[in-house]
C-alpha cells in the first residue's frame, strides 16, 4: 500500500524554498489490535458517553473542562477552542541548527520522512541534506498542522531527510527528583572492570531486525492456528491542498548567496548599533 502524505508544503532555509511532503516513518498496523465483540450477539461493543445519575448524553451537551483543583473545572465552549486553533501552514522554516548529539532522546516524539515532491526540488533538497551531514547538524523549526504547533528537528537519514517532532520543555519531567535518592559514590573498581568487559564483548552495530517482539509473534501464531480451525467462533460485523510545484524553487546558488549576504548585513548593523551604544 502506497504511503500517503500527512503534510505538503515548503521546507525553507533562508531564501531557499523546497517543495516537500511528510510521510509517517512508522507503521501503525505492525502490531496486533483487537476489537471487543459481544459474544451472544456477535456485534461490536460500542462506548456510550454517560453521566452518573443521568445516563447516556448527547455529544452537543458536552463541553471541555479544565481541572483547577478541588474538583472544580473551567468549562470551555467548542467555539472558543476552535478560535485559537492554528491554520495548517505550508512553510516549515529552519531557524536554528544544533549538533546532532545535542538533543536528548527523551525529547523525540514521532518520526516522519521528508520527501521532495518532484525532480526539480531534488537539487535543493540534496544540498540541504549534504550540508547538514557535512556539518553534523540538526535543523530546528516549528510546523503548524492539524490545528497544533509542533517543534521539529530535521536531520539526514540515509539518502534523505528525517523530521522528528519534539516534546516542548514543559512536557518533559526533570530527572533530578527521580535520581536524588541514588548515592553519589564511586563504583567498586573490580565490578566496574567486569561490567566494562561485558559491554565491550557484546558491543556491535545497531540492527533492529536482530530483536523480535515475542508476544506479537505468539499472537500471530495463535491467530493463524485459530483461522485454520473451523470450530473457532466467528462474528460477522456489518458495514454500518494542492501539490506544491517545483517551479516555485528559486535559483539555489543565488538564493544561498543572497541569504549569506543578508545575514552578513544584519550582523554588521547589529554590531554598529552595539558600538554606538557603548560610545
Amino acid at each position: 500500500m502506497a504511503s500517503r502524505a500527512v503534510w505538503k508544503g515548503q521546507l525553507r532555509l533562508s531564501l531557499v524554498s523546497i517543495p516537500v511532503e511528510l510521510h509517517s516513518a512508522t507503521k501503525s498496523g505492525a502490531r496486533i489490535s483487537f476489537r471487543q465483540i459481544h459474544q451472544p450477539s456477535g456485534k461490536p461493543v460500542r462506548y456510550e458517553k454517560t453521566v452518573p445519575g443521568i445516563g447516556p448524553v448527547k455529544s452537543d451537551e458536552i463541553l471541555k473542562g479544565y481541572e483547577t483543583g478541588d474538583g472544580e473545572y473551567l468549562l470551555l465552549e467548542p467555539t472558543e477552542i476552535e478560535a485559537i486553533r492554528l491554520e495548517t501552514r505550508k512553510t516549515l522554516e529552519l531557524v536554528q541548527f544544533v549538533d546532532q548529539s545535542e538533543i536528548a532522546p527523551l525529547y523525540f516524539d514521532k518520526p516522519y520522512y521528508v520527501v521532495p515532491t518532484d525532480e526539480l526540488a531534488e537539487d535543493a533538497y540534496r544540498v540541504v541534506r549534504d550540508a547538514l551531514r557535512s556539518e553534523k547538524k540538526t535543523g530546528l523549526g516549528q510546523l503548524a498542522m492539524r490545528g497544533k504547533e509542533y517543534l521539529c528537528a530535521i536531520r539526514p537519514c540515509g539518502d534523505g531527510l528525517l523530521l522528528e517532532t519534539l516534546r516542548y520543555a514543559d512536557e518533559v519531567r526533570e530527572a533530578e527528583p527521580m535520581f536524588a535518592g541514588i548515592e553519589d559514590a564511586k563504583s567498586d573498581k573490580e565490578l566496574l572492570d567486569v561490567a566494562k568487559q561485558l559491554i565491550q564483548r557484546k558491543s556491535g552495530p545497531f540492527d533492529a531486525k536482530a530483536f523480535e517482539d515475542h508476544y506479537n509473534s505468539a499472537l500471530r501464531d495463535l491467530i493463524a492456528k485459530k483461522r485454520k480451525n473451523r470450530k473457532t467462533p466467528r462474528a460477522k460485523v456489518g458495514d454500518h491542498e494542492e501539490r506544491p510545484s517545483g517551479e516555485n524553487v528559486v535559483d539555489l546558488m543565488s538564493a544561498l548567496k543572497e541569504s549569506l549576504k543578508k545575514d552578513g548585513q544584519a550582523k554588521k548593523r547589529s554590531s554598529s548599533k552595539t558600538k554606538s551604544k557603548s560610545a
